[in-house]
């Protein structure tokens, strides 16, 4: 048990320099940790020898995959029906292009530039066709974007774009069984009735010291996971869909959103983005780093160049063109996971996995960072988020996604 605390405070460790770290550079803590989780695993493997991190370890893949749950989860609960509703036509649009411009674009990169197999660029192009729903999520909350419309667009989008990622791998290469359509069938009735129970709770049990409203959540969202690994689905599908659905009850119940944000980003989210990037080799990327390189700009290029005329027509803005073309740019969750399932089923090799791993957490890193740098549409953040000292108005944003304070 000992060992187990061990690499606990060894993780959490971690994060804490990497808070520290993102808060003076000023950029997103889930991508340090990305950063920092490579490092840290380069670094233990050179002196202490492979697996010394601790990164396959069932209870560490267990927080990391919760955390991807959860971080899914509020990302839904942000979308207000209201704003999506009258944004249908944008979000529709602008997430089937950039599921299918990277799709159909990265696949034949990999298959008449790389020389990859069929089988394999088709996977290719699947695992770079994501946007990474963990990654905007944590940066819009940072940022103050989470709580406008421009952001919520993105998310629905994002929605849209890795629905069709998701699709696309059960259709290519996923079974389809009885097991499929027992998962489906279950999932809509428990979701058709998860609002109407939630409030029922809350209205019966709510506002005690108790919390069985995040006891309940957190009942069907694992359930649901479970019963999507079964299927051979993803457990963080199913985690969305319920967010979109408790939208309008998180939107009245702001102080337990705040406090299920201080858990999942606190504590279970650092251990999925600092795993994220411990799966990186290093070694294997600088004895081949054109192949990495190809596959980043495939991915990057395909996305901007399907996107931005696309979102133009929606957004007139220059900096908020771009700003929206990046972030749909970004990739980890869909991507390293429709990876990790080729090389589990023998579709691509292992030196194919780690290029595409590597790949798709560089998209995380670098068109965020470009975003944030050099395309922040400032003039719609709420004036809280803009104040002239930016270290007072990073401390407020960290505040704001801890649940320490309003952002009003």
């Amino acid at each position: 048990m000992e060992g187990i605390y061990a690499t606990a405070a060894i993780w959490l460790g971690l994060a804490v320099l990497a808070t520290i770290v993102a808060y003076h550079l000023r950029i997103s803590i889930a991508l340090v940790e990305i950063c920092v989780g490579v490092g840290a695993a380069a670094l233990a493997e050179r002196f202490l020898g492979p697996g010394a991190l601790g990164s396959n370890l069932e209870w560490l893949r267990f927080l990391a995959s919760a955390g991807a749950v959860m971080l899914t989860f509020l990302a839904g609960a942000e979308l207000d029906p209201t704003v999506i509703s009258s944004k249908k036509k944008e979000v529709f649009v602008v997430g089937l292009v950039g599921f299918m411009a990277p799709f159909l674009g990265c696949a034949a990169s990999a298959r008449f530039l790389l020389h990859w197999s069929t089988q394999a660029s088709w996977l290719a192009g699947v695992a770079l066709s994501t946007t990474s729903m963990a990654v905007v999520y944590a940066v819009l909350l940072e940022t103050g974007f989470n709580k406008t419309e421009f952001g919520k667009g993105i998310l629905g989008a994002c929605f849209i774009n890795d629905l069709g990622t998701v699709i696309a791998l059960g259709i290519l290469f996923a079974p389809f069984s009885s097991r499929t359509v027992f998962f489906v069938f279950a999932s809509i009735v428990v979701l058709a009735l998860f609002p109407f129970a939630t409030s029922l709770l809350t209205r019966v049990y709510g506002y005690r010291t108790a919390a069985i409203r995040a006891k309940w959540i957190n009942l069907v969202l694992f359930g649901l996971g479970a019963l999507a690994l079964w299927s051979g689905s993803e457990a963080v599908l199913p985690a969305y869909v319920a967010g979109m659905l408790l939208a309008k009850f998180a939107a009245r119940e702001e102080h337990w959103v705040r406090r299920m944000r201080t858990l999942t980003v606190g504590f279970l989210t650092p251990f999925y983005f600092l795993r994220a990037g411990t799966l990186v080799s290093l070694p294997a990327l600088i004895a081949a780093p054109t192949v990495l390189l190809f596959l980043l700009v495939s991915k990057v290029i395909s996305k901007v160049f399907g996107l931005f005329p696309i979102i133009g027509v929606f957004r007139k803005e220059p900096s908020e063109q771009w700003y929206y073309t990046l972030m749909m740019s970004t990739g980890l969750t869909f991507g390293s996971i429709s990876a990790l399932y080729g090389f589990s089923h023998s579709i691509i090799t292992r030196d194919q996995y780690s290029y595409l791993v590597a790949a798709v957490i560089a998209s995380a890193v670098i068109p965020t960072l470009v975003a944030g740098l050099l395309f922040l549409p400032k003039h719609l953040l709420k004036a809280p988020i803009q104040q002239k000292d930016p270290k007072k108005a990073f401390a407020t944003r960290a505040l704001v996604a801890e649940g320490g304070i309003d952002e009003e």
